[in-house]
């Protein structure tokens, strides 16, 4: 962490922006640090906040104040104010947008030059689009002050102002005054590189948990989501109860399924593809640049497993005696399921980031799972009995008394095929009595997978049941038989 805070204090300092480094606690080092000697400090312990000095060589606490103005007083006197011409014609980038049910979407951003005035006509531009000339007028403008926003009527060039009243705007728009239309530069966004299919539940115990639940109300949250997410898509499937959702990572679309899973919507969600391109003919598939932070001794379990999915070695570094950082080059989709084992590689210890990295030709097949599925044949509740049986044939991922229906996933199997088991059977009565016969059978204990957990370890064949209570696996075809007839015929 320090080492960050360092490399970013330099990048700070490359680019003239002074800034103020606070330190909690008591500075006890006796020495100078890289941050002490480039930025003005002070000390605090809570609310005593006491301005610190240099006489040389050591930071020597002044007295103590009582609050926090040393603070506000050094910000204000480091930071260079927001540069900005009030005189010039209105000009400004939208930063952020969101959305409110009475006044619909609203931009934010920081106005750059002149005065923003309610009810001025203002057009929309882009910098990655010239086309784009889009006329409106500013209904309502909002200030922000304290935590909140406070309704205006003007703000000045350098403030930070919330917008209603043009509904397609959305980010890296330019808004300008009609007399001066001239975009301001803004990082395109990338398109989505992967989609999932949210879709209704059907399963047999479908609509028992959640409040919404038809695919009207799917869909009506879905395009309620896309006017404050702009780098989300969606579009209709090839069925009437089914949607295509395209986002820019499965943890982009994770956080909207438990988003929507927490205000009571219940869906089923198919496992996470990527989205491809054709150019000249060839096939092209969304990169991923992966940063890996080791312990030596896991440096070849981690090359290993990544060397599996296609990943390419393009840096090794070493950070001290016992830490290396590995790049990686490698296909978005070799990173599906690819947390859970990374865990079990560094015992923990790792850490890992990611960054997309372009496009690339597609690298052909990677094997994302090794491990098979436990199937239930039967619906009803699973019992101790049938659960003790089944442990014996892989994982389980459910607890006795748990609903089950037929083609639930209720654990895995390390023989990469999947087991059809019944964790329904009940022990038969008799009246024979043998030593031993009633021992008390001992479970296991489950480990409860989360959303991320269930996306990746998704086959597939297979879909998740997301509700506000529980998430279940299961099979896209429940029936055993129509599945195995489905399975010979793409042999």
């Amino acid at each position: 962490m320090y080492s960050e805070q360092k490399q970013a204090l330099a990048e700070t300092q490359a680019l003239k922006r002074p800034a103020v480094l606070a330190v909690s606690g008591v500075h006890n080092s006796g020495k100078t640090t890289l941050l002490e000697k480039l930025l003005p400090v002070l000390c605090s312990r809570g609310l005593k906040v006491g301005v610190i000095k240099h006489d040389g060589h050591d930071f020597t606490p002044d007295v103590p104040g009582t609050d926090l103005i040393p603070l506000f007083d050094t910000l204000l006197s480091t930071i260079k104010p927001p540069e900005g011409d009030p005189e010039a014609p209105f000009q400004m980038l939208v930063s952020s947008v969101d959305y409110n049910e009475f006044v619909g979407r609203i931009g934010i951003g920081r106005i750059q030059n002149g005065v923003a005035k309610v009810g001025e006509e203002v057009v929309v531009c882009d910098w990655h689009n010239p086309d784009l000339k889009m006329r409106g007028r500013l209904t309502k403008l909002y200030d922000f002050q304290a935590n909140g926003r406070q309704p205006c009527d003007n703000i000045t060039a350098g403030d930070i102002v919330a917008f209603s009243g043009l509904p397609d705007v959305t980010i890296g728009n330019t808004l300008c005054s009609p007399s001066n239309i001239e975009p301001l530069p803004f990082v395109k966004i990338n398109d989505p590189t992967v989609e999932m299919t949210f879709s209704v539940n059907d399963s047999p115990l479908a609509g028992r948990e959640g409040k919404y639940v038809t695919s009207r109300q799917i869909r009506d949250r879905l395009q309620k989501e896309l006017l404050k997410d702009v780098a989300l898509k969606v579009e209709d499937s090839a069925t009437t109860d089914s949607f295509r959702v395209m986002g820019r990572g499965e943890m982009h679309l994770s956080i909207l399924i438990e988003t929507m899973r927490r205000e009571g919507y219940e869906l089923q969600v198919s496992p996470p593809h990527v989205l491809t391109k054709v150019i000249d003919g060839k096939t092209y598939e969304p990169m991923e640049h992966v940063v890996i932070d080791v312990p030596t001794q896991y440096q070849g379990a981690v090359m290993t497993g990544l060397g599996q999915r296609k990943a390419i070695l393009q840096q090794m570094e070493s950070l001290g005696s016992d830490r290396v950082r590995l790049e990686f080059r490698m296909p978005s989709r070799g990173l599906f399921g690819y947390r859970n084992q990374f865990l079990t590689d560094t015992h923990g210890e790792g850490i890992i980031n990611q960054i997309f990295d372009g496009y690339d030709v597609w690298a052909g097949m990677i094997a994302n799972r090794s491990t098979g599925s436990l199937v239930s044949f039967e619906t009803g509740d699973a019992v101790t009995y049938g659960l003790y049986n089944a442990q014996q044939r892989g994982t389980l991922l459910i607890g006795a008394g748990e609903k089950v229906y037929e083609g639930m996933v209720i654990g895995y199997t390390a023989s990469g095929e999947d087991v059809d088991v019944n964790v329904c059977k009940t022990k038969h009565l008799t009246n024979t009595r043998s030593s031993g016969s009633d021992d008390a059978l001992r479970l296991i204990p489950v480990s409860k997978l989360s959303l991320e957990g269930c996306l990746e370890f998704l086959a597939q064949d297979e879909l998740l049941e997301v509700t506000p209570e529980n998430l279940r696996i299961r099979k896209q075809i429940l029936n055993h038989d129509q599945r195995m007839k489905a399975k010979s015929k793409l042999k």
